[in-house]
């Protein structure tokens, strides 16, 4: 793994942890930018390890390794505050093209995690017909204050179109030619819908686009 983010341009190793709990005793002294947690850490784990990083250092992103690519495993990652997941079998290209997508917030939802994302969905309804077991922010937005209304009118129809392109899994670039947008657009109005919402990545905003019917199973 080292080997691999040192032969990335723009990387550098700031730091190596053995445990989940090393990994939160080093974060004040080397502030990463990216997290690369194996999920089967000694000590508390490495889901554990990533939940709590994210809680005290909510802008630092966080990448889950593992053999395993079981959706439910990778979804629970996600869940608890990774960006996203790698791996161990791919070859070193394909970190690094995924690792460059992550930092900028263009790393797509595979099938299987939209997928999995549709079946806690409808696995958790509950009998008003509204979803059970949003995150914390998911559930704060849903509503606005006062009001039965969802507050997606509080985004603009451009940005309607953007969340709809993204929680079908397209890139950013994929977006920018569906839309006949400039990437860089593409990416500030993300960036604007992630801040209206209150919400922390493309998981997240997946979610919250097919529990307010803005995006149809």
């Amino acid at each position: 793994m080292r080997e691999i983010v040192e032969s990335c341009p723009g990387f550098a190793v700031v730091g190596e942890a053995a445990s989940g709990e090393e990994a939160l005793d080093l974060m004040p002294s080397v502030r990463p930018d990216l997290v690369l947690m194996d999920i089967q850490m000694p000590g508390i784990g490495g889901l554990a390890a990533a939940k709590a990083i994210k809680e005290t250092y909510p802008a630092v992103k966080i990448v889950i390794v593992t053999v395993s690519d079981e959706p439910a495993h990778l979804f629970e990652a996600l869940k608890k505050g990774a960006q996203g997941y790698l791996l161990k079998n791919l070859n070193p290209a394909a970190w690094r093209e995924y690792l460059r997508a992550i930092v900028v917030d263009d790393a797509p939802l595979s099938p299987d995690i939209a997928l999995s994302i549709l079946r806690e969905f409808a696995g958790r309804k509950t009998k008003d017909g509204t979803a059970a077991g949003l995150p914390g922010a998911a559930r704060r937005t849903g509503m606005a204050a006062g009001r039965d209304e969802p507050l997606r009118e509080g985004l603009t129809p451009r940005e309607t179109e953007i969340l709809q392109e993204v929680a079908r899994g397209l890139t950013n670039r994929d977006v920018a030619l569906a839309l006949g947008l400039s990437e860089h657009t593409v990416k500030n109005h993300l960036k604007s819908i992630l801040q209206k919402l209150q919400l922390g990545n493309r998981v997240q905003l997946t979610r919250y686009a097919y529990e307010q019917g803005i995006v149809e199973p």
